[in-house]
């Protein structure tokens, strides 16, 4: 017996992944309870199983006894306590194994399709996926095999809930690790990461091998690496771009297909005022503002992108409103234009102390320019309110006409259709058609049917003699 109990030790502990020491505490447990029941609740009672031998040493209020002897309701006591025992110590060996493994990818099989989510076998632990953290668009069922990532790990009092994860950036970084050695080994590091889950992440890298291409590692042979990763992420789109320790650099880089002209930085206000051609404005912003935002993302920077005509415009305003004030030269807007204040609204959200601290300015100076470009911001608010109205009232002119001219367009048709039936009718037809259709006859008519049906005799033996002649003639 002693020897079965160590197998049974053994076998629990490899099993439940529970150390032996707390299976055999859990025994010890079991035990005295069953010890309790039998000698009708008694408190001193001792039980000690010897790791080596299995061997029961039993007291219970100092006299030994023996285990076998407490009969089959102490033994059941002693079982339901051990099952208790052993499934908290399997909960608590499983939320130690996987919270030490949170921000790790699992592989696992799905047990249940629910509206909240998906419940994913992971072999030793059951992970939940919330509808929240998978991929959009991706559809999955009972037993398809999936990836995840291990988002947290809560212990509740019947089980431990690891909620698992598809949509979080890290991901993405994660999955990169499995794709390509160069990233698990750190030749080659994901600098910035920006992710909008299902349609398209931005991935900036370098290396820290020279000879090692960045991104040409990342994508592979053939993009044979990054369509792995494509193919896990159900078709998102990713994009590799050159990390580079220069701002302006690194926004073009993560700006696009769409090239960029120029990039001017305002680092008090956190803005970069990217100028892009006027057939790259839509590529630069994409879809729904995906492309710039992702842009901004990866870099930290808030982008703002015009076109040359209106960095003119905007420019052009701030020189208009400020020409006038007291000391400010051209040499000063130039030196504006390269801290990256590129309109009036710039100056609301810089404030004194960058005019006076960078600039130079004093005091009296940065307010009287913040005076003025207040009050141009406001003139050209106002401008802008009325070419909007003038607009809009040029819109409403524009679709009357385009009305009043359709509609004088289809009187004139309707005109043109009736005098056309007018010309195709005779005079008189009309009331021809009506004498016809009312049953009358004209007279010459009438005439002319009587004289017909007084010789219809006639007629019809003419007719015969016409036979009679071309058979004789046939017979001749």
């Amino acid at each position: 017996m002693n020897a079965d109990l160590i197998r049974f030790v053994d076998s629990i502990s490899r099993d439940k992944n529970i150390e032996k020491e707390f299976v055999f505490l859990d025994l010890e447990a079991a035990m005295v309870s069953a010890a309790r029941k039998a000698f009708d609740g008694a408190e001193d009672v001792i039980i000690v199983i010897d790791r080596t031998t299995g061997e029961i040493d039993a007291t219970v209020n100092g006299e030994p006894i023996d285990m076998k002897t407490l009969g089959r309701i102490a033994a059941q006591i002693a079982k339901q306590v051990m099952i208790q025992r052993i499934r908290e110590d399997e909960r608590s060996a499983i939320f130690d194994e996987y919270s030490e493994r949170v921000g790790t990818v699992v592989t696992g099989t799905v047990t249940r399709h629910e509206s909240a989510g998906l419940t994913v076998n992971l072999g030793r632990g059951e992970g939940f996926l919330p509808r929240s953290e998978q991929i959009p668009g991706d559809a999955h069922h009972p037993g398809e095999r999936i990836r995840a990532m291990i988002l947290n790990v809560r212990e509740d009092q019947t089980q431990v809930k690891i909620i698992l994860t598809q949509t979080h950036k890290d991901y993405i970084r994660k999955l990169f690790e499995l794709e390509v050695p160069e990233v698990a080994e750190r030749i080659i590091e994901i600098r910035a990461l920006a992710r909008e889950a299902g349609y398209r992440t931005k991935v900036a890298v370098s290396s820290i091998d020279m000879k090692v291409d960045a991104v040409g590692a990342c994508v592979g042979v053939r993009g044979s690496r990054i369509r792995n990763i494509v193919d896990e992420l159900g078709g998102e789109k990713i994009d590799i771009v050159r990390w580079n320790e220069s701002s302006q650099v690194l926004i073009s880089n993560a700006l696009k297909p769409a090239e960029v002209r120029e990039t001017h930085l305002c680092f008090e206000l956190g803005r970069a005022t990217v100028i892009v051609d006027e057939d790259q404005l839509s590529l630069a912003i994409g879809k729904r503002g995906q492309n710039v935002r992702l842009g901004a993302q990866l870099t930290g920077w808030d982008i703002d992108i015009l076109t040359p005509a209106e960095y003119d415009k905007n420019v052009d305003g701030v020189e208009r409103a400020l020409k006038n004030v007291e000391g400010i030269e051209d040499l000063l807007l130039d030196k504006m234009l390269a801290m990256g204040i590129v309109s009036l609204a710039d100056f609301a959200g810089i404030g004194r102390d960058p005019l006076m601290n960078d600039l130079e300015m004093s005091p009296e100076l940065a307010d009287r320019v913040l005076d003025a470009a207040a009050e141009g911001a406001k003139q050209a608010a106002v401008e802008a309110e009325a070419a909007r109205k003038a607009a809009i009232e040029a819109k409403k002119a524009a679709e009357a006409e385009a009305k009043a001219e359709t509609e004088a367009g289809d009187d004139d048709s309707l005109a043109e259709a009736v005098a056309e039936n007018e010309g195709d009718a005779e005079p008189g037809s009309e009331s021809a058609d009506a004498e016809q259709s009312e049953g009358a006859v004209p007279s010459d008519d009438a005439e002319t049917k009587d004289a017909s049906t007084d010789t219809e005799g006639v007629e019809t033996e003419s007719v015969e003699e016409v036979d009679v002649v071309q058979e004789d003639g046939a017979a001749t």
